[in-house]
């Protein structure tokens, strides 16, 4: 599948088929989420599995409250055969930049603008999404409330460095899965794009991305 087929096809899929995933395939899209950009290279990151139906229901009665489950919503999202769990270590990036090829400073992070962690985190998150549309395969990323934290921890063994960033679902869509229809609709260039200079809306369309080729029958 093309590059820019990938992107236009990638939708959060909340209704699962109640089927496993081939043990390679889902390998291939966590090596997909490695290959993320990290700060420093730090790599702080950090992804818990959960693919048999018993780590599986361990990971939603540990991240969701106790009477979540019976809403349609959440009753295909618990059909995924696969849950990965994404989690970033500050102290890592910390570390990382107390070191003498960096800053060399004190490991505060008063000097960070952003949490980078969690940035580097949630892009190796996106590309696994990306990787699973590419192997022709449904996901869905979502957080983890923040009560529920602690008990994902203790649950699995997770250490206190290690915070959730979000989880991503895997697996085969329902035969009549859909993405919620968006309420206001997809922003476009003009919408949220300033070239420029703050206010000057928009980029000139003769440098748009040809559309994507259509795909052959399959």
């Amino acid at each position: 599948m093309e590059f820019r087929q990938v992107i236009r096809r990638r939708r959060m899929v909340r209704d699962y088929e109640q089927r496993p995933l081939d043990t390679e395939v889902v390998r291939r899209v966590l090596e997909a989420g490695l290959r993320a950009p990290s700060a420093g290279f730090t790599q702080g990151w950090a992804f818990l599995v959960c693919d048999t139906p018993q780590t599986v229901a361990r990971f939603w009665a540990a991240a969701t409250p106790p009477a979540a489950g019976t809403d349609r919503w959440s009753q295909g999202m618990r059909r995924a055969p696969v849950v990965v769990v994404a989690l970033s270590s500050k102290q890592a990036y910390l570390d990382r930049y107390a070191r003498a090829d960096k800053s060399g400073a004190d490991r505060g992070e008063a000097a960070w603008p952003v949490p980078y962690w969690d940035v580097d985190t949630g892009m190796a998150a996106l590309l696994m999404l990306l990787s699973a549309v590419d192997e022709g395969l449904a996901a869905c990323f979502f957080g983890v409330p923040g009560e529920r934290v602690d008990d994902l921890r203790g649950e699995f063994g997770v250490p206190a460095t290690y915070r959730p960033v979000g989880a991503v679902t895997l697996g085969h869509p329902a035969a009549d899965a859909r993405a919620p229809a968006p309420r206001r609709g997809r922003k476009g260039v003009d919408d949220v794009v300033h070239h420029g200079h703050w206010g000057r809306t928009g980029y000139p369309a003769g440098n748009a991305l040809p559309p994507p080729r259509a795909e052959p029958p399959r």
